[in-house]
C-alpha cells in the first residue's frame, strides 16, 4: 500500500478504518461569514517559515496518524470547501516545511484536508452514526451537496503557505474534535482535483478544549447532545502539541466566537517520505460501526481520480 494515486488496489468505496502501520519513508451561516474569511495582503505569509525557524518547531518532524474510516479520493482543488454548511466560520492556513532541508518552504505541495461537519456526520458517509443525540443529516437545511462537502486541496504557494475556508468541526463519538490532513508532492491538478505524485504525510489537526466546548454551546453545534471526547481521552491526540497537530488559534471577535476563527500552523514533513496513511491511533470508527454501503448516488466516480490511499 503506497501514498501513489495512481497504483492504489484500495477503492475508496471500500476503505476501512486503518488501526496500525508505519510511516513507509522517515450555523451559524452567520452575517459575517464573508468578513471573517476576507483575504489581506499578509506579510505573515512571507515571514511564516522563518517565525517557525526562530521556534524551531518545524526541526521535529509531524506525528503521522490513521487517516480513519471516512477518507475519499477526487477531492476538489478549492479554497471554500463548505459548500453551504452551517457552522462557526474557521479560516485554516497551514505553512508546509521541509524539516530535512532547514524548514524551507515546500512550494507546489498538495495539502488536502476534510472533516465533519456541526452534527459529527461526514461528507459520502452520511448514513454513520456521529453518536449521542443528534438531528439526521438531512434535517441540516443547508444548500451542501452531501457528496463532498468539507473536503478540498489547496497547492502551497512560493511560502509553503495555503489556506481553506470552512466551518469548525463538530464531533463524533468516541473522537475529539479533529481536521484530516495529507500533504502530496510531486502530482499535479488535473480535472478540478489532485493527481499523481506522493503523499508524505498523513495527520490529523487538532483544538484546544476550551474553545471547542464553547463552540459547540451554539447553534447548530448545541444539537447534538452526548458525551464529547477531550484531548486527554483522544485515541490520537498524544498531546505533543504543535508537531502532534494542535492549531493556534484567533477568534475574530473574542466576545462574539460565532463569528469564527483563525486557525494556523506549520506542517514540518520529509518530502522524500512515502506515508502509508496507516500511521498511530485507531481513527474513531463511530457507534454504529465502520462506514458501510455505498455513498449517496452522485458522489465522484472511480474513474474520475483513482484513490490515494486507504480510508480517512
Amino acid at each position: 500500500m503506497t501514498g501513489n494515486h495512481r497504483n492504489s488496489s484500495i477503492t475508496r468505496r471500500r476503505a476501512l478504518a486503518v488501526t496500525g502501520g508505519t510511516v513507509a519513508a522517515g450555523g451559524i451561516a452567520v452575517a459575517g461569514y464573508q468578513s471573517a474569511f476576507a483575504d489581506t495582503t499578509d506579510t505573515t505569509e512571507a515571514t511564516a517559515t522563518a517565525s517557525a525557524t526562530s521556534t524551531g518547531a518545524c526541526m521535529t518532524l509531524m506525528s503521522s496518524v490513521t487517516e480513519g474510516p471516512y477518507y475519499l479520493d477526487g477531492a476538489l482543488v478549492r479554497k471554500d470547501i463548505t459548500e453551504g454548511k452551517s457552522g462557526v466560520p474557521l479560516t485554516l492556513r497551514l505553512t508546509v516545511v521541509d524539516a530535512t532541508d532547514g524548514c524551507t518552504p515546500v512550494k507546489g505541495a498538495a495539502v488536502e484536508i476534510w472533516h465533519c461537519d456541526a452534527w459529527g456526520y461526514y461528507s459520502g458517509y452520511t448514513t454513520a452514526n456521529p453518536g449521542g443525540s443528534t438531528p439526521a443529516e438531512s434535517e441540516d437545511g443547508s444548500t451542501a451537496n452531501d457528496n463532498t462537502y468539507l473536503r478540498g486541496y489547496q497547492i502551497a504557494n512560493a511560502n509553503g503557505v495555503v489556506k481553506f475556508e470552512t466551518i469548525f468541526p463538530g464531533w463524533y463519538t468516541p473522537r475529539t474534535c479533529h481536521i484530516h490532513v495529507k500533504v502530496h508532492t510531486g502530482g499535479e491538478k488535473e480535472d478540478g482535483t489532485y493527481e499523481g505524485g506522493t503523499v508524505n504525510y498523513t495527520g490529523q489537526l487538532f483544538f484546544d478544549d476550551t474553545i471547542a466546548e464553547e463552540i459547540f454551546a451554539l447553534e447548530p453545534y448545541s444539537q447534538h447532545s452526548g458525551s464529547y471526547t477531550t484531548l486527554d481521552d483522544d485515541m490520537v491526540y498524544d498531546g505533543g502539541g504543535a508537531a502532534s497537530g494542535l492549531l493556534t488559534l484567533k477568534a475574530v471577535h473574542k466576545a462574539d466566537p460565532s463569528k469564527g476563527y483563525k486557525g494556523s500552523l506549520s506542517l514540518a514533513i520529509d518530502p522524500d517520505a512515502e506515508n502509508t496513511g496507516a500511521g498511530s491511533g485507531g481513527g474513531g470508527t463511530p457507534p454504529s460501526g465502520a462506514p458501510s454501503g455505498e455513498p449517496p448516488s452522485g458522489a465522484p466516480s472511480e474513474s474520475a481520480s483513482p484513490s490515494a490511499s486507504a480510508s480517512s
